[in-house]
């Protein structure tokens, strides 16, 4: 392995604690014997294009330094390769870094684990969803929790996460369930009526909600939670219970494991790792061992 590591920032993360946080990372990764490049770019775009390119030329690792998002855009720039992902991350969910168990929020730790791991050898396979040419490392979302995101997107006031908060409230006033068509492998059709149907490679979302608190990186499937038809009220009471995964036992949840998931809603949105894929119908697969990370 080349001692080259290649910095892959998002400046604005956590409101600018991607840029706080690059320099203690890359100074870890120094002390043991690194040498480190940083990658920014100009846009999404462009900062994936540079980092396709580091992993063409042969990076010892790419190292992505902000949140959920960044994460999600350094997949796109790994998966398939034998190229290690780390994680230093600082974002406002870090929903993959915790499903790794890698240290959130302490940027210097996160690089020394790096570096441990390269250094050492401790690597790892783990599964990645893959969905409308896109690769997801934690869950698949659709139904109710995407539009609270496609409202709160489209929200210039208020800023930050009580824009979400807000726009959680407006679409409970607005709710009622929606008819999904669900194929499962290759079985047969399901029409039913769900409040959100979630596809999960990894456990949870939004900051540590595990909507598929079953789920396992390495086993080649996906856990899917579907929440059914439920009132606005059943909805309230479910729903805080996401944070400990207890919703699942509720007799309106229902928890399914394949490999292969089609989903068709009439307006819906499908968000993947937080990131929108587009209006459904989409199919996801689980690729096993789709990405090698550094760290357990």
């Amino acid at each position: 392995m080349t001692s080259e590591i290649t910095l892959f920032v998002n400046p604005t993360a956590g409101r600018g604690r991607g840029a706080h946080a690059a320099q203690p990372a890359a100074s870890a990764l120094r002390a043991a014997g690194f040498s480190v490049c940083t990658v920014l770019g100009e846009n999404a775009e462009d900062a994936l294009t540079r980092a396709r390119a580091a992993v063409a030329d042969g990076t010892g690792a790419l190292v992505a330094v902000g949140g959920d998002g960044m994460a999600s855009l350094a997949l796109q720039a790994v998966a398939g390769t034998r190229t290690p992902l780390g994680l230093v991350a600082v974002g406002t969910g870090n929903d993959l870094a915790r499903a790794l168990g890698q240290p959130v929020r302490d940027p210097a730790a996160a690089g020394r684990r790096i570096a441990e791991a390269l250094k050492g050898g401790d690597l790892r396979d783990i599964d990645l969803g893959q969905a409308d040419g896109r690769w997801f490392g934690t869950v698949l979302a659709s139904g109710f929790d995407s539009r609270v995101n496609d409202r709160g997107n489209r929200m210039r006031w208020p800023t930050g996460r009580f824009r979400y908060d807000v726009a959680l409230v407006a679409e409970l006033a607005a709710f009622k369930p929606f008819p999904y068509r669900i194929r499962l492998d290759d079985g047969e059709v399901r029409e039913i009526d769900a409040t959100l149907v979630a596809i999960g490679n990894g456990s949870s979302y939004g900051g540590g909600m595990r909507i598929c608190p079953g789920a396992d990186l390495t086993d080649g499937l996906f856990d899917i939670t579907v929440v059914g038809d439920c009132t606005r009220a059943t909805l309230l009471k479910v729903f805080p219970s996401v944070y400990r995964g207890t919703h699942v036992d509720h007799a309106k949840v229902t928890v399914h494991r394949a490999a292969k998931v089609e989903i068709s809603a009439v307006g819906i949105t499908g968000y993947a790792d937080g990131e929108p894929l587009g209006p459904l119908p989409l199919t996801a697969r689980c690729v096993p061992g789709a990405v090698r990370v550094a760290g357990r």
